[in-house]
């Protein structure tokens, strides 16, 4: 997919993304992903040549090899959102060689999925593609639900499976939160024991952060707080969900917060939101991939292309997309998945 091709999925939209100049926090100012990263970044931190490696080896996969962006397949949604609703839509799905294959033949830079899933097909695919070993989950066949992440197996079992790195989700704001920052820093200590990178899902619960018709669980300036927790407890790329909003401090009244958040360091372009929450990873120091979102039907290749151009010229590390990928046919989802890719290879989509 060329440039104008992306232009046309845009749509109306193209003009104020590409031509967008963030006047908030200079591109000089960041980290920006590259093929030098691990060297210019990484290296210069408390990580060992093992972690290094295993980073370096996501990096160098798929179609996205050797640009430092990241094209990751995420298919944990058969606990996170249920079976049914996940794999109902496409039931090819529910045999995880499939989730595997579908990553593979979209050029991805890693597959990320459940213990089950990535060890069910471990001997057969261990060392075609990185695995990614999803270590916690929120199941929703407790009744009433709950906002609760419960560790599904251990990292060393991850390991042992074959893993290139862990992931985690901690569901900031949540009463369950302290106990899951606490599990989820012991197991990244250990994962960085053994080699493996981490990816932590910051994302936030509470169902007071709805207010006024407002859902402030995407707000930038609270999805920034959350990424910087996440780099606290040492992960090496942190997955959000895109900015819709901001201001979610002074609409909930409560944390701390500086005027300058919305002022300065913020517009309501969703490229500066996607920035906010960049500089929140040190500046991107940790990468900052956003995630794809639900499927929506015909406009999931636009959405996707959106997604991807806000987080690229933000300077962002990439896009982590499942539903829309995997919720149709396989062809189909091979298309979206390198329709994402197509956008960080473009030379002509730089940062803002």
């Amino acid at each position: 997919m060329n440039y104008q091709q992306i232009v046309d999925l845009l749509g109306p939209r193209a003009e104020g993304l590409l031509t967008h100049v963030c006047t908030t926090v200079p591109k000089q100012q960041l980290h920006l992903p590259g093929a030098d990263f691990i060297d210019r970044v990484v290296s210069h931190s408390n990580r060992s040549p093992q972690v290094l490696r295993s980073l370096q080896s996501l990096f160098d996969h798929g179609r996205l090899g050797g640009t430092g962006y990241l094209s990751i397949l995420p298919v944990d949604q058969g606990i996170e959102h249920s079976a049914a609703a996940s794999f109902a839509p496409n039931p090819i799905y529910f045999d995880p060689e499939n989730i595997v294959k579908l990553a593979i033949e979209g050029g991805c830079n890693a597959v990320a999925s459940t213990f089950g899933v990535l060890a069910s097909v471990a001997r057969k695919y261990a060392h075609k593609i990185p695995f990614i070993v999803k270590l916690n989950h929120n199941e929703l066949l407790t009744y009433p639900n709950k906002f609760n992440q419960i560790m599904f197996g251990s990292v060393d079992e991850a390991w042992n499976l074959g893993a290139t790195a862990v992931g985690a989700t901690i569901y900031f704001g949540s009463e369950e939160s302290n106990d899951q920052i606490i599990q989820v820093a012991e197991a990244f200590e250990r994962a960085h024991e053994l080699g493996m990178a981490t990816v932590l899902w910051c994302y936030l619960r509470n169902s007071a952060f709805k207010k006024d018709g407002v859902d402030y669980h995407v707000s930038a300036d609270m999805t920034g707080q959350a990424n910087h927790l996440g780099v606290t407890l040492q992960a090496d790329i942190i997955k959000q969900k895109l900015p819709e909003c901001n201001g979610g401090f002074k609409a909930i009244g409560f944390s701390k917060t500086n005027e300058k958040v919305y002022t300065e360091l913020s517009t309501k372009n969703p490229i500066d939101l996607t920035r906010y929450q960049l500089l929140n990873c040190y500046n991107g120091r940790a990468g900052l991939i956003n995630s794809g979102g639900a499927s929506m039907g015909a406009g999931d290749l636009g959405e996707a292309a959106f997604t991807a151009v806000v987080n690229k010229r933000a300077g962002g590390m990439g896009l982590i997309s499942g539903r829309k990928a995997f919720q149709r046919p396989m062809k189909e989802g091979i298309a979206l998945l390198n329709t994402i890719q197509d956008v960080y290879k473009c030379r002509q989509i730089t940062v803002a």
